[in-house]
């Protein structure tokens, strides 16, 4: 009985550990360099509302994800594509995702992770703007680089990425390459102190986030507030909110508004 007790014990701790590490890394308009527990199952789904700039209509999409911690290191995501840019809601496409942690340094209350990630995905969604987005809009690819620094209850990441388009969405007169680049801060603001993992994390963050045209030389900047709730360590609910600061690359929208629910499932794998 005292050995099963003390394998219990260490599991909780290691998962408290886990939550401790991990709660203010959960950005919402980006990845982290930081992965999903290794042999666990994840489900998301995200729903992005905005307005059409060409006709001023609501248009919305939404993205039905399985995520994978494989292990440590590697983290697999499958998603669908989904929304009513044609004028009827329909399945749009998909896509995979898989980002790879190569670094890592740990110390008490901080630690530093590099990972580099890539994305393929294909959408019917017609090309009519300059801006690239292969994450349900185009078909094409990205690969890039996260950053991530931890320091107590505030966390720091940057990634940079290249995007590129092919296909039907390389269409003529339109950027088929971009640089896509990332800074984003979250913040732990309750609970102030630990006692168990079951209790509610409310981070605050704020990201900023851009895209360069290698073919024409036009960018976009935009800024995204949010807010995220962490319930007993497996459920995660966001709220954000996405604002254009400039932009000479004709886009889809240039606001929008994001809502997420997740839920992870440990050790299943």
């Amino acid at each position: 009985m005292t050995k099963y007790f003390k394998a219990g014990s260490l599991w909780a701790g290691l998962l408290f550990t886990a939550c401790i590490s991990h709660a203010q890394e959960l950005f919402v308009f980006s990845e982290p360099a930081s992965n999903m527990p290794a042999k666990s199952m994840g489900v998301r789904l995200t729903s992005n509302i905005m307005t059409q700039r060409m006709t001023g209509t609501p248009d919305y999409q939404l993205l039905p994800e399985v995520m994978l911690g494989v292990n440590k290191k590697l983290m697999l995501h499958g998603e669908g594509y989904v929304s009513n840019s044609n004028g009827t809601t329909r399945v749009e496409g998909g896509g995979v995702y898989a980002k790879y942690r190569f670094y890592t340094t740990d110390n008490m209350y901080r630690h530093f992770r590099l990972a580099a990630f890539g994305r393929a995905g294909s959408s019917g969604v017609s090309r009519v703007k300059e801006e690239i987005e292969t994450n349900g809009l185009q078909k094409g690819y990205e690969l890039g680089f996260i950053a991530t620094q931890l320091l107590h209850k505030q966390a720091i990441s940057a990634s940079v990425s290249f995007e590129q388009v092919v296909g039907n969405s390389r269409q003529t007169g339109f950027p088929g390459e971009a640089m896509n680049y990332s800074l984003s801060t979250g913040r732990l603001l309750y609970p102030s102190s630990y006692t168990h993992y079951g209790q509610l994390n409310f981070n605050l963050m704020v990201e900023l986030l851009g895209q360069h045209s290698l073919n024409n030389n036009k960018s976009f900047l935009d800024i995204a507030p949010a807010i995220q709730f962490i319930i007993n360590s497996q459920t995660r609910i966001d709220v954000g909110y996405r604002q254009q600061l400039y932009s000479t690359l004709s886009r889809y929208s240039a606001n929008s508004f994001l809502i997420r629910f997740e839920h992870t499932l440990f050790n299943v794998l």
